[in-house]
């Protein structure tokens, strides 16, 4: 980013080639932590982004006028920086970190994020700010709701091309992540506890190290299973651990789950799961109750998304419906934040306010606490939730939040909403209205909201910017994932039991 003076938004690589950008896949990918669009930089001075909806520009938007007022605010601060001293020399005790940080009128803790956010970048960046301001130009290429619609159909050629199955047989939606519900369904970091084991002993992680020694001599509560899958994601980001992803891609597609890649487009990777070619030997031990030998004579799929931003939302699950041969249910894992409750807790709404449509939805939630709690070892569920889907995260402050708080909605999210509306185009005969309180019982098919809480605004730091869940954030999403996962097949043995019967 301080390289960057422009920014073009796009919907595809067809929309950038029209305009001029006939190279852009050739460009840098730069990936944006914790946001599910794609980056490219042509290592100049110009940024292209993909965008799916209007979301992403709300989210876009705010985020870089941010940015260059923090910027500029940096830059005429550090004019009083003694014009003789080195930018470096702040680094050499800390009596000229504190004067740094009397300079930016940033408090330690501030500046120390900073520094741990641009690493060796530190002093190069302060640099950069120091000597000139920022002033970035935006341009959007594309952004009808014509073109949306336009993307989100190619993106679902692209799944279909690669995976028919998903267009004809009944599918089960899920919008997750890309890799809980597969490690449930397959177990496959569960073959490789000894080499997972090894990896942390050598590793220097004090953290992990204590944790499997607890879980170990059962001083702690926590899942066996959670942790290898944690772990997994961890050593197969180094050199010695690459190979596994291979492997993991080729024992995935013995077991019928297919990766769709992404092709010139929005980033959302898509799996489809064919439950008739699961082994059920392999499930999450959590999954394995009853039996489970139906599961071989299914004709579902599920197909899971990593989870889409704002109206995405509307437009894909919309898109699903329209192609799908049918929709057994829809089942929606995400992160929010909470007015009341702590990071790590699992919240299950059965009220949504939207703010893109302005509609509040009541509907039935398939998920209660007690098909969450028995999985999550960390944190609380607090189900009878009522919801707000906000525009974007960027766009909230104290005083709008006291005012949500004070109407009990304490779950503030992202996408509950524009699926919801989808929802009600999926059984009424026309498009979701507007204003009004919509009730969504009686579906012809099942629904489930569960949100981890990723995110407390109310407190300072407290939130995806100052870090990550990291491997105590992995006990809830399990544990969400766990409840859709055995919801599926919960609704899959009755599917099949009653088609027996009647035949």
């Amino acid at each position: 980013m301080p390289e960057v003076r422009s920014i073009i938004l796009g919907l595809n690589e067809q929309v950038f080639r029209r305009s001029g950008f006939a190279d852009i896949e050739s460009w840098q990918a730069v990936p944006a932590r914790a946001r599910r669009r794609r980056y490219l930089f042509d290592g100049n001075e110009t940024l292209a982004c993909y965008i799916a909806s209007r979301s992403d520009i709300e989210d876009v938007i705010p985020a870089l006028t941010a940015y260059q007022i923090e910027w500029n605010k940096m830059n005429l601060l550090l004019q009083g920086w003694p014009a003789g001293l080195a930018l470096e020399t702040a680094l050499e005790s800390p009596e000229a970190y504190a004067r740094l940080s009397e300079t930016l009128q940033l408090p330690l803790e501030d500046l120390d994020r900073l520094r741990t956010i641009w690493k060796g970048e530190f002093i190069p960046t302060l640099k950069q700010i120091r000597k000139r301001r920022k002033s970035m130009g935006i341009r959007l290429l594309s952004g009808s709701l014509s073109q949306y619609m336009r993307a989100t159909h190619g993106w679902w050629e692209n799944i279909q091309r690669c995976c028919p199955a998903a267009a004809e047989r009944p599918l089960y939606f899920v919008s997750s992540n890309p890799h809980s519900l597969v490690n449930l369904l397959t177990g496959f970091p569960l073959r490789y506890e000894s080499e997972l084991v090894d990896f942390v002993s050598r590793s220097g992680d004090q953290d992990l190290q204590d944790e499997w020694r607890y879980i170990q001599t059962e001083q702690v509560p926590s899942s066996r299973e959670n942790f290898l899958y944690y772990v997994m994601k961890k050593y197969q980001q180094t050199e010695a651990g690459r190979a596994l992803l291979r492997e993991q891609a080729a024992f995935e597609a013995e077991h019928g789950i297919s990766r769709v890649p992404n092709e010139h487009s929005f980033d959302l990777e898509t799996q489809i799961i064919d439950l008739s070619r699961l082994a059920v030997e392999d499930l999450d031990p959590r999954l394995r109750h009853g039996r489970l030998d139906f599961l071989a004579r299914s004709d579902a799929v599920i197909l899971n998304i990593d989870y889409p931003l704002g109206l995405a939302a509307f437009n894909i699950l919309s898109k699903v419906a329209e192609q799908s041969a049918g929709i057994l249910g829809v089942y929606i894992m995400g992160k929010s934040a909470s007015l009341n409750a702590v990071r790590g807790d699992v919240l299950i709404p059965n009220v949504v306010q939207d703010e893109h449509s302005r509609n509040t939805y009541l509907f039935e939630n398939c998920f209660t606490a007690g098909d969450v709690a028995p999985y999550l070892t960390y944190g609380t569920v607090l189900d009878n939730q009522k919801a707000v889907c906000v525009l974007g995260t960027f766009l909230q402050n104290a005083q709008i939040m006291d005012v949500f708080f004070r109407e009990g909605y304490a779950d503030i999210e992202m996408e509950a909403g524009p699926f919801l509306s989808a929802v009600y185009e999926m059984f009424r005969p026309k498009r979701h209205p507007i204003d009004e309180i919509v009730n969504l019982y009686g579906l012809p098919f099942d629904l489930g909201i569960l949100h981890y809480v990723s995110d407390t605004p109310l407190s300072k730091g407290k939130n995806l910017g100052a870090g990550t869940l990291s491997y105590f954030g992995m006990d809830s999403t399990y544990a969400a994932s766990l409840a859709i996962a055995r919801r599926i097949i919960q609704v899959e043995r009755g599917r099949i039991h009653s088609q027996d019967d009647s035949d």
